[in-house]
């Protein structure tokens, strides 16, 4: 349950930049474990509590089980195969995706770690992701955009790079998209949950008590409901971390921040991305992987 408790600080009140489904897997596996008893979708549909499941594969064997020297990527004729997959969280504490999750941490130390490989000629990151926590994304973005013109780096799509996914892919010096793979989502999220009706019901009266002065520390908090002005408060917010975000994008892709904030968060499949501005090409994994070989020859 403690495991479950720290996951919900991180999935609820705070800014997100992860595509909608991946939001409600998330919410929907936790339900059950925080005794949330109903959660509705963004376009008012009712949604079930479900089991812990997502498509999102683990690379690898869990911490702990691998080789101290291991440096988070494999090397393949000069390529460095380095995974970017599951939900992206700020520090995860292991070098590969571990549990359906991968850590900023793990993809800088590995990204500065190939760079510095005498073996590696070019990175390819392989992306199948749906997004994560915006704190720590801006930041890695710029580490890699600080690194462009030292090693190819290509953001080559399993599937898809949604949200924060695609936040540090536009980052790379070419983003290839399969068929079906998608891009985009670029927008952020706060999920805001409002717990005071149910502790009404259960007889319970929850009263924060801050220092004079102190007038915006409760603001946020499940227990109370959020007043209009807090709620203006995290728009500001939220916008202002949209826009660092649209800047970013455009900056790695060659677009204006208006073209990126005209996407409004849609998502592009295939070709589509390539047609907007998010991918320079659509081919399949492997043959993606023979073309950064070719490159590097």
């Amino acid at each position: 349950m403690t495991q479950f408790a720290h996951l919900a600080t991180r999935l609820f009140n705070t800014p997100l930049a992860i595509h909608p489904r991946k939001a409600e897997i998330a919410m929907a596996a936790l339900s059950e474990r925080l005794g949330i008893t109903s959660i509705v979708r963004a376009d008012g549909r009712p949604m079930k509590p479900g089991a812990w499941f997502d498509d999102d594969d683990d690379f690898g064997a869990p911490r702990g089980t691998r080789a101290a020297a291991d440096p988070g990527y494999d090397v393949l004729n000069g390529v460095a195969v380095m995974p970017v997959t599951g939900t992206l969280v700020h520090k995860l504490g292991s070098l590969r995706p571990y549990s359906g999750m991968t850590g900023y941490d793990g993809i800088r130390q590995a990204f500065l770690t190939a760079h510095d490989d005498p073996e590696v000629k070019a990175i390819g990151g392989l992306f199948d992701t749906g997004g994560g926590e915006v704190s720590g994304c801006a930041d890695l973005y710029d580490t890699i955009m600080s690194m462009r013109g030292n090693k190819p780096f290509w953001a080559i799509l399993s599937e898809s790079a949604y949200s924060a996914g695609y936040w540090l892919a536009s980052a790379a010096d070419k983003v290839i998209v399969p068929r079906t793979g998608g891009t985009g989502s670029i927008g952020i999220v706060c999920m805001h949950v409002d717990m005071s009706e149910a502790l009404s019901n259960a007889g319970l009266k929850v009263t924060f008590i801050t220092s004079a002065g102190a007038d915006f520390k409760a603001d946020g908090h499940s227990e109370i409901p959020l007043s209009p002005d807090a709620l203006a408060r995290f728009q500001g917010e939220i916008d202002d971390m949209g826009e660092i975000f649209y800047d970013a994008v455009a900056k790695a892709r060659g677009l204006t921040t208006d073209q990126v904030r005209g996407f409004k968060a849609g998502t592009f499949m295939g070709a589509a991305g390539v047609t907007a501005g998010l991918a320079d090409a659509v081919m399949a994994p492997e043959q993606a992987f023979a073309a950064l070989l070719a490159e590097v020859a």
